[in-house]
C-alpha cells in the first residue's frame, strides 16, 4: 500500500496524458472490433495474456516458457487475424470529418428517395447495389466507376439499375445528398463468404466493401427481390422499409 501511495505521489501530468492516450487507443480498437469475429479472437488473445501473467507469478516454468515463445509471434498473429480491422482503423484515422452532423442531416433529407427506389426495385426484382459513405472516403471506389455528382433522387437510382442501363451491373455510391458515381467496382470479401453467397456477386461485393470500410451497403436481389444490408462485414436480410430506415440512421449516427 505504501508503494502504491508513493507511485501516486510521483505521477506527473505527462503520465496522465500517457494513460489518457492509451485508453483512447484501447477504446477505439474495442469499438472497431465490436460485433465482429475479431472480438472473439481478441478475447482469446486476452486469455493467453492472462495465462502468461499467471504462469509468471505462479512460477510455472514450463508453461511460462511455452507461452513466452508463443508471444514472439504475437505481432504476426495480430496482423494476420485482424488485417481487415487494422486496415479499416488506419484508413479511418484521417477520415473522421468534423462536418459529419451536417452530412447526416443532408443525407436524412434525401433518405426517403433511397427507400422509394429500393421498394420499387425489390418489388420488380431488379438487382441493385447501393453503397452509402460514412466516415471513410469511398472516392477510390468511385474512381472505378462513372462519375456523376448528381442530386440524389428515386428516379435516377431506379434508372441506373434498370436492366437496359449500361451501369446497372456496378454499384452506386452515395455521399450525403449526392450520387457521386455509378457502375463502380467493389472489392470481394477478404474472408471466405457463406456458401449460399458464393454465386451472388452483388452480395459478395457488399460484404467486401463493408469489410474494407465503414460504409453501409444496400443489396436488392434480382432472383428473389430480397433486400439486405451489409455493415462491418455482416449481411442481414431486411424485412421491411421501416427496419431499413431505422438501421441506416442508427448506424450513420453511431460513433
Amino acid at each position: 500500500m505504501a508503494n502504491l501511495i508513493g507511485i501516486i505521489k510521483h505521477i506527473t501530468f505527462g503520465d496522465f496524458l500517457d494513460i489518457f492516450f492509451v485508453a483512447i487507443i484501447i477504446y477505439s480498437l474495442l469499438l472497431l472490433i465490436k460485433d465482429t469475429k475479431a472480438y472473439q479472437m481478441a478475447i482469446g488473445l486476452a486469455v493467453v495474456g492472462l495465462f502468461y501473467l499467471a504462469s509468471r507469478w505462479g512460477k510455472l516454468f514450463v508453461s511460462h516458457w511455452i507461452v513466452k515463445n508463443f508471444l514472439n509471434y504475437f505481432i504476426i498473429a495480430i496482423i494476420v487475424l485482424f488485417q481487415g480491422e487494422i486496415r479499416r482503423f488506419l484508413t479511418g484515422l484521417g477520415s473522421r470529418a468534423f462536418r459529419r452532423p451536417l452530412a447526416i442531416r443532408t443525407f436524412e433529407e434525401r433518405l426517403e428517395e433511397i427507400l422509394l427506389a429500393v421498394d420499387y426495385l425489390a418489388h420488380r426484382k431488379i438487382g441493385a447495389l447501393i453503397a452509402i459513405e460514412k466516415d471513410i472516403s469511398l472516392a477510390s471506389y468511385a474512381d472505378r466507376g462513372t462519375k456523376l455528382e448528381a442530386w440524389l433522387s428515386r428516379d435516377l437510382l431506379v434508372n441506373l439499375f434498370m436492366p437496359h442501363s449500361p451501369l446497372h451491373d456496378g454499384a452506386v455510391i452515395i455521399k450525403g445528398d449526392k450520387i457521386i458515381s455509378a457502375g463502380s467496382l467493389l472489392p470481394l470479401p477478404s474472408t471466405p463468404p457463406p456458401a449460399e453467397l458464393t454465386t451472388r456477386t452483388r452480395h459478395l461485393a457488399a460484404l467486401g466493401l463493408s469489410q474494407e470500410t465503414d460504409a453501409l451497403v444496400i443489396v436488392v436481389s434480382e432472383e428473389t427481390g430480397t433486400v439486405s444490408l451489409a455493415i462491418k462485414g455482416k449481411l442481414e436480410k431486411i424485412p421491411d422499409r421501416e427496419t431499413l430506415k431505422t438501421k441506416i440512421l442508427n448506424y450513420l449516427k453511431s460513433p
